[in-house]
């Protein structure tokens, strides 16, 4: 397609050049652009997306002092032992009152911040919900298009619902410590469902044994019958029982959940609940090699394409999100005409499923015009 390179666009265009060359500068300016939607960050993310999903994305969530800044440290830390080029995305909270941000997970990662095969990104949520902030997963793929072998997605310290990472990575990691509170309230479905390896932090306090044990009790009774060679947890046929072995995990979920997490079944997969102590360094190679293993598992199952596919498909229907909001909502035309309306509105002479039908009618050329053109293709270079 021709068209008339603004300076923009020839400034984009340029960005790239460097950004293919592997230039530091040229993926910190790239992420910027995305991060903030800058002029052309459709083309910087166009221009990535025949290269995603050569990086394997690790997400790291969990509540409050969990942690998870030294954890996703010590990962970073034994990555880099294994040759392999890290990229880090690190989530804070945006304070609802003054709209800033402490973004101080870089302090927290300062012995790898140096590191030239390391990239760490520390990103506000800017009220956004879900433990992520709005262009997280944009960010990744421009880390991901820019050949990073690694990508370690660190969420805000969340609740019971703030379980977006799931959605963003291949690999979830929940980082939970014995003070997190009561187990009832730990283990709430949100966080067990979205959970592919857990890790008690912090293991060296007091409760931690008793945490992990209550986590694999609830795997165990979530799996009930879906175990492999084992009954249900609600009741046990003796006749059913091939060995005492066997007898022992079907009266203990807790061993079943432990033992289903030591085999490497293609079929299904059983999130282990590992201990470390990430201020000292301990668990770290265990949980990289959980992570591994998972991702064998991913691949072997078919779960991996599945999971990358549905990440696609979110990823179009926000787009359209993002457009038609962005494209009603600052456009002055069509909020004069919403005003317009709030007589009627005010007076019950008409209500708001009304109006926004006839909104959406009179809008029609406004949401179906053409909003993204590519980049002219530099010569002797492909995007």
């Amino acid at each position: 397609m021709s068209m008339t390179t603004t300076p923009t666009d020839a400034a984009i265009a340029r960005l790239l050049e460097q950004f293919r060359a592997g230039k530091p500068a040229a993926l910190a300016r790239a992420v910027s652009i995305v991060e903030n939607h800058r002029p052309g960050f459709e083309q910087v993310l166009a221009a990535q997306h025949a290269l995603l999903g050569r990086a394997r994305r690790i997400g790291l969530t969990g509540p409050p002092g969990a942690g998870k800044s030294t954890l996703t440290t010590r990962l970073a830390r034994q990555y880099r032992q294994a040759g392999k080029t890290v990229g880090i995305v690190a989530v804070d909270p945006t304070s609802p009152f003054t709209g800033g941000a402490l973004l101080g997970d870089r302090i927290r990662m300062e012995e790898i911040a140096l590191d030239p095969g390391v990239f760490i990104r520390s990103m506000a949520t800017r009220g956004s919900l879900g433990g992520l902030a709005t262009a997280t997963r944009e960010v990744c793929d421009v880390l991901d298009g820019f050949g990073m072998d690694v990508i370690i997605i660190e969420t805000v310290g969340v609740g019971q619902s703030e379980l977006d990472v799931a959605r963003a990575a291949d690999s979830t990691v929940v980082v939970l410590v014995p003070e997190s509170g009561d187990s009832i309230q730990t283990l709430k479905a949100g966080v067990m469902e979205i959970a592919d390896v857990f890790t008690v932090n912090k293991a060296d306090r007091p409760g931690a044994d008793r945490l992990r044990n209550d986590i694999e009790l609830m795997l165990g009774l979530r799996a009930g019958a879906s175990m492999q060679n084992m009954p249900a947890h609600h009741g046990v046929d003796l006749r059913n029982v091939p060995d005492r072995d066997a007898l022992r995990d079907a009266m203990n979920p807790a061993r079943a959940a432990r033992a289903a997490a030591q085999a490497e079944a293609p079929e299904q997969w059983t999130p282990p609940v590992l201990r470390s102590i990430a201020a000292q360094n301990e668990g770290i190679t265990e949980i990289a090699d959980a992570i591994e293993r998972h991702f064998r598992y991913l691949e072997q199952s078919g779960e991996l394409r599945r999971r990358r596919r549905a990440r696609l498909r979110e990823r179009v229907m926000e787009v359209v999100e993002q457009q038609v909001r962005q494209r009603l909502w600052h456009d002055a035309e069509t909020l004069a005409w919403l005003d317009a309306q709030l007589d009627g509105l005010e007076a019950g002479t008409l209500v708001p499923f009304a109006v926004a039908d006839a909104l959406r009618a009179r809008s029609d050329a406004l949401l179906t015009g053409a909003s993204y053109a590519p980049l002219p293709v530099p010569t002797g270079s492909s995007v």
